[in-house]
């Protein structure tokens, strides 16, 4: 394929991972498998779907592809240090390789026309903001992802509504984030959840209408109650509803979907927390209220599983307390 010996191919994931594939060294026509695509096109980057962008290290622009199949590349600056392990992976011929890399087979797209989609992600991820280096080794890459991961889990939490600052997430970090949630367990594949999002004016839009009900129900309310009411839904720069569309079904009980609906809330927190930003998880009395959940076009049936509120963190959020292991932990003895 003409492409240049020793420079490597990898990806830089939306956050800013490089994961080193396949250079070999002293030899020319390098490719994927035999039908390899040349990425030495000047000005061109390897960026395979969702952002995941081909280069040799961390910053490193990328050049070339190597043969699948043979050893991966030694770089410098990764976890296993330059030095090789005793066994290495390898893809036994290009229909293997075909199979096994057809999720994110790249293409080429010049770097002045790239989405921003990997840019803000990495700029914004907090996960992966020191970038990883994964070169192919199995004692180079997995334990550190595992550890950011663990960290990213352990270090999470909820920020106020009202301590949540601008400026949102982006549109494309949106679709990352709600691409996310949806990877949830989902007995019968029913997909019992679904998203609103509330963002710019629409978040002041609804909150007309959460003022209008509360002060229906209470004309005694005072005009900073209203006022807060009013701005229930504008307190962080984005809000997205996880509406629980639990239902009666032959086979699948209802209790389990309702959970897959809390399962699909929490990875939007998650995803979020991983994106740099924080999150909020509530509900609040007009989750149950049956004027609102109309004018926010929930059928009859449809619940409210949550309000996330998405948004920069005003300051460092503080933990708290958490239940001892000895408290909510039991051993079946049998």
């Amino acid at each position: 394929m003409g492409a240049n010996a020793g420079a490597g191919d990898g990806i830089a994931s939306a956050g800013g991972r490089s994961i080193c594939w396949g250079a070999t060294r002293g030899a020319t026509g390098s490719g994927i498998g035999a039908g390899g695509r040349n990425t030495s096109e000047p000005g061109a980057t390897r960026l395979a779907p969702g952002g995941a962008r081909l280069c040799g290290s961390p910053g490193e622009a990328p050049t070339g592809a190597g043969p699948i199949g043979a050893d991966p590349p030694l770089v410098k600056g990764c976890a296993c240090n330059g030095k090789a392990p005793k066994t290495r992976p390898a893809i036994a011929n290009k229909a293997t390789a075909n199979a096994m890399l057809a999720p994110v087979r790249p293409v080429i797209i010049p770097d002045a026309v790239m989405t921003p989609f990997s840019a803000e992600i990495a700029a914004n991820s907090s996960l992966l903001r020191t970038r990883l280096h994964l070169c192919g080794h199995p004692a180079c890459g997995s334990r550190k992802a595992m550890t950011d991961a663990l960290s990213l889990l352990a270090t999470r939490r909820s920020v106020k509504p009202i301590e949540l600052n601008g400026p949102a997430p982006t549109p494309s970090e949106v679709d990352t984030i709600l691409t996310i949630a949806s990877r949830v367990p989902d007995h019968g594949k029913l997909t019992p959840w679904r998203f609103i999002l509330f963002e710019g004016d629409s978040r002041k839009n609804i909150g007309e209408t959460i003022a209008e009900v509360f002060r229906s129900d209470r004309p005694d309310a005072t005009a900073d109650q209203i006022a807060f009411e009013r701005n229930r839904m504008a307190r962080a720069p984005l809000v997205i509803a996880v509406v629980s569309r639990a239902a009666p079904h032959a086979k699948i009980p209802e209790w389990e979907q309702v959970l897959s609906a809390g399962a699909a809330t929490m990875n939007l927190v998650t995803a979020a927390h991983a994106l740099g930003y924080a999150a909020n998880w509530i509900t609040e009395w007009y989750s149950y209220d049956p004027r609102i959940l109309k004018a926010m076009g929930l059928s009859d049936g449809e619940r409210i599983a949550g309000f996330v509120h998405i948004g920069k963190p005003a300051r460092p959020p503080e933990d708290r307390p958490r239940p001892p292991l000895s408290e909510i932990v039991t051993r079946y003895g049998g």
